[in-house]
This record gives structure tokens, sequence and C-alpha cells, in this order.
């Protein structure tokens, strides 16, 4: 099918890097992209890039980022074909979702059904269990009686986990370790849950005290064709958010990644999924995978997927909305190379990873062979408070892990940043660690070998090496200056 018969105009209901990165994909493919911004966004790249551009209200991103009604009729009033929503903010909401289909627009993701399905743990995981994929022993419904949840905890075996049904990012998590911290542990979690999601839904399940975060990326059309991309290895996270991926993973088998990658297949299918998504699951020491649950979009850490496989997502995910055939079965797939991703967050490692906002006076990311940086900032921009305060993504390529990784080790000290603390010292940090360079590590990698006082080392060196740079500058300047006598 012609392309052009059917999307000549997408609509990116999403801000930062990954608005501009759809962007770029759209105009390769001869698309008109709509950017929608927020007033604190009026200047970002993605709103300069974009061939139209509506502001959406003020900076918070429930009076503007997450008005789906508003944006809805914008893309109507712009004769706007369909929406992606990136990641974040409307891409899991399936009652926005739905109300783009009704209004004759296409919605670039899965249908609804699929995002409702996937977007709550315990339905997602009724969904699965007839295909017969392994999961954590845990509770099959949501609980609110906490004398009953206890038992079923003492059965299932300490330490437990306490998790929100309708979570995601970390919130509405609480480790237990024994029976006695139980019920004000079961308290904070549903107060939590109702607090961030709306919903106080909660269940338990085994903690898997030493597992590894494994995800493979599907893509599946809408005439039944599903494939997995391999997998990303997820496990260097702070706060239960990931700081660092690659891909492939360094532990797992020809043999595992098989059956990893066709029980991902039969997840998609479960729920009936179209377009690009990502099933997650966990892996214990002894390598057995466990299914944790499904991200209904793209993901942040897509491009390291994309560098081994020499696929554009973005590119996959218009063409499946166009109603387009996948163009390759799974044999026709390879794994080349390999890539790793750092998140530069405005964040201070010093100070457990709290925001740092400012002006970014100095702002230089680095460039050459095998370097990717997905972006949404220039310099001199002002990094708002409120939003996630990722500035970008590292993202670099190498024909072994070791080249990708000493990739990732110039990059970082050729990028240049000053006006906000940043996650750059850390990225260093977990790239120049042993249990990391070997592929020893799990999801404590953080709480087992990080911290603030290990950077300062590294961040007294590099001041002293900027320190002997600008002295030699200043005497060569000075030079220039001195006058014959």
């Amino acid at each position: 099918m012609n392309l052009q018969t059917m999307i000549n105009k997408i609509l990116i209901a999403n801000r930062g890097e990954i608005a501009l990165r759809i962007m770029k994909t759209a105009r390769n493919m001869g698309i008109k992209t709509v950017a929608v911004f927020s007033e604190a966004d009026r200047d970002a790249p993605h709103v300069m890039y974009a061939d139209q551009a509506v502001c959406v209200g003020p900076p918070p991103s429930n009076e503007s980022y997450l008005l789906g009604d508003k944006i809805i009729k914008l893309a109507k009033d712009l004769d706007v074909d369909a929406i992606h929503p990136g990641y974040g903010f409307l891409s899991e909401n399936a009652e926005f979702a739905e109300k783009v289909e009704q209004n004759g627009l296409i919605f670039i993701g899965p249908k609804s059904h699929a995002i409702r399905v996937m977007g709550s743990k315990l339905a997602a995981k009724d969904a699965v269990r007839e295909y017969d994929i392994p999961m954590v022993p845990g509770t099959d419904e949501a609980i609110t009686d906490v004398g009953a949840a206890k038992e079923m905890a003492k059965k299932i075996g300490f330490p437990i986990l306490i998790k929100a049904s309708a979570g995601g990012g970390g919130k509405g998590m609480r480790i237990v370790e024994n029976a006695k911290e139980f019920e004000e542990q079961m308290k904070r979690a549903i107060s939590e849950a109702e607090n961030a999601f709306g919903d106080g839904s909660v269940f338990i399940e085994k903690f898997v005290t030493s597992p590894r975060h494994i995800e493979i990326q599907v893509l599946a059309d809408n005439f039944g064709n599903t494939v997995y991309l391999f997998e990303r290895e997820c496990s260097i996270q702070r706060r239960y958010q990931k700081v660092v991926e690659e891909a492939p993973s360094s532990v797992l088998t020809e043999e595992k990644r098989k059956l990893m990658g066709e029980a991902a297949v039969k997840v998609a299918k479960a729920c009936d999924y179209v377009g690009a998504g990502t099933v997650e699951f966990l892996l214990d020491e002894n390598l057995d995978f466990y299914f944790l649950e499904m991200n209904t979009r793209l993901q942040v850490e897509h491009p390291v997927t994309e560098l081994i496989t020499g696929l554009d997502l973005v590119e996959q995910q218009i063409k499946i909305a166009n109603n387009e055939t996948l163009a390759f079965a799974q044999e026709d797939l390879k794994i080349s190379g390999h890539a790793f991703e750092l998140r530069v967050y405005a964040e201070d490692p010093l100070d457990n990873f709290m925001p740092s906002v400012g002006k970014l006076e100095i702002y230089r990311p680095p460039t050459g062979k095998n370097i990717r940086v997905d972006d949404g900032y220039t310099e001199g921009m002002q990094v708002p408070i409120q939003y996630d305060p990722m500035l970008s993504k590292l993202i670099t390529y190498g024909k072994t892990r070791n080249e990708a990784m000493q990739q990732m080790l110039d990059a970082i000290a050729d990028y240049e940043i000053e006006g906000v603390s940043t996650t750059l010292p850390f990225g260093k940090f977990v790239f120049e660690h042993p249990a990391f360079r070997n592929g020893d590590f799990d999801t404590n990698f953080v709480k087992k070998y990080y911290a603030p006082e290990k950077l300062k080392p590294i961040q007294k060196e590099e001041a002293r090496i900027a320190a002997l740079i600008a002295l030699k500058q200043y005497l060569k300047d000075s030079e220039k200056l001195r006058l014959p006598k």
C-alpha cells in the first residue's frame, strides 16, 4: 500500500527528545508533522523542527500535554491523519486511544483493548496465564483485606513485593522482608497507589532477590504477523527506573533468547497486540525467566534495538498504523554488534539523584561515528521543573560489547554540560566498574556498588584536568597579547 494514501500528516502528542525523534523519521518518510507545546517549551527544538506548532497550555502537564480532548480537536482542525503519543503522557491511556479512533484519526500504537489489558498488571497476568508463560509466584487478584493478604504472603514466603496493579515507575511498590512489617507496608502501598494512579488495587508476589531485568521488543501488524527484535538488558536502575540499557544482554544464550522471544510473541498475541511493544521479564540467578508486564508503547531505550537490528522502530510503527504488512519474518532478523544507552538526566548523583534545574550555560553533545544523541535541548535553554529531567539519551555502538563500552566512555568524556548537575559522572562510574564490564550485575547494582563519595575522586580529577587546560590556554592567550619591545 502506498504510504501517501493514508498518513500525510502526524501530530506528535509529546515533547522534547522523543517528539523530535519521531518528527525526523516522519520527515524522512515525506510526512508532515505538527508539534504541540506548553508555554515552557515555546522555544524547544521539537517546536522549531515541526511543520506546524500549536501551544496547548501552561507548563504543568495536566494543563497542556495531558489534555487529550484538546489535542484531538487541534488535530482535526489542522487536518491531521494520525497522532503519535511517544512515551509517557497519553501513550498508555486507553481512553485517549479510543477517542482518537472515534474521531476518525489513526492512533499510532496498539488498540485500546490491548492498552487496557496490559495497563493492569493483574489483567495482564490473567491474559497470559493460558499461554503457559512462567510467572513469579503471587496472588491472582487485587487485595484489600490486609489480614488475608498477610496469610497469603506467609504461604508465598518472604521477602515479598507489594505492587500497585495500575503502577509504573516504581510507584506503589514495597519490598517486605518479614510478617512484622507487612501491615504497615501494605497500607503505604495502597495509599501511594491511590495518590499516583487513582486506583488503590495492589497484589503481592514473591520478591526475586537478585534479578536481571530483560525486555523483549516485539512488532505486530494487522495481519497476524508478530516478531521479536531480541532483548534489551535494563538492570542498571535507580529508584526502580532504568539508567543504562544495552542490547543484546551479555548473559543470554541463543536458546534462552529464542525461548524468551517466543514467550514475548505469545504475550502480544494474548491481547491482540498491534504495533511496537515491549514485554518485560525478570531473570533470576539460574537464568529462569518470569513475565513481569508489557509496555504498550515505544520504550525510551528503543535506540539500542535499532542499532543492533538496523530497523527504525518509529518507521515500523507508522507503517503498521498505515495498515502495511511487516516486510520481514522472524528468520530475516539478526543481531549485529552491540549497543548501549545512557540516560543523561539533569540530576545530582551526589545528592541522591535529586533533580537539578537551571539554565544550560554550556551544552555540547559528543559527535562521531557510532555515537548517537537523542535530545531535545540546545545551549542556553532552561531545564523546566515541570517535566521528567532527562536531557538526552547517549547511545553508542560497536562490533563487540567492549568496543561499544569504550565508545561510551569516550562519548561521556566529550559531552560538555554546564549550568546543571547531570548523571554523566554516574554513567562513567557504571561503565568503568568491573562488575558491569564483566556482565556480572543485577538490579541491585546501584545499591550494592554505588555511593556518592565514589564519584568525588572522579570529579576532583576532572576538575584538575580542566584547570590545567584553562591555565595552558590562558598562558597561550597571554603570549599572543604580549607586545614586542
